[in-house]
């Protein structure tokens, strides 16, 4: 049967059926933090979902090839090999044939991380601090073969400041227009 991203959480919070079974989903995470390990389990744990949790990013090349996760939630500092070293490595050994594809969501300290994230070959990330909410949109579209993404401007507000920026600049070259006019009829 192929896992369908739609079954991932129901409405009613009761595990999604297909016919009498139930659709069961596995999640890695991987931080050294406890917080974090709760707040994930809080947010998607459901009676058909199984997790996995490493506090050392060198164990999840070994642990996806044992047991392949539905996605993998990745800290981005664990231990000595964070979040970003850890897609990386993700991504080159399924670019080699080694492992499958694993959708990868990072759970980003700041803003300021969103460049590495994107380098990395994540497919989603979110910014701390987690909210369930959050952390549910980002693994139904990441899980559904989608991307999710926190930090980044958007297109119409890039324009607008374009747009801000461009009339500031014919507003203070009208001043100066008028300065140097007053000053020449002087």
């Amino acid at each position: 049967m192929t896992w369908n991203p739609l079954w991932f959480w129901p409405s009613n919070s009761q595990p999604h059926r297909l016919g009498s079974r139930v659709l069961p989903v596995h999640i890695l995470i991987a931080t050294d933090a406890q917080w974090v390990v709760n707040e994930v389990k809080a947010a998607l744990d459901s009676p058909s979902t199984t997790f996995a949790v490493l506090s050392n990013g060198r164990e999840v090349a070994p642990a996806v090839a044992a047991n392949t996760p539905d996605i993998a939630i990745l800290d981005m500092q664990v231990g000595s090999m964070g979040g970003m070293a850890i897609t990386m490595d993700l991504r080159l050994d399924q670019s080699s044939g080694a492992l499958p594809k694993v959708p990868v969501l990072m759970l980003l300290d700041r803003v300021a991380d969103v460049h590495m994230a994107r380098r990395s070959g994540a497919d989603g990330w979110t910014i701390k601090p987690l909210d369930s909410l959050r952390l549910r949109k980002a693994v139904t579209a990441i899980a559904g073969g989608g991307c999710y993404a926190e930090g980044i401007p958007t297109p119409d507000l890039e324009e607008e400041i374009a747009e801000e920026a461009v009339a500031e600049d014919a507003t203070v070259t009208e001043e100066v227009t008028a300065d140097t006019a007053d000053t020449v009829a002087q």
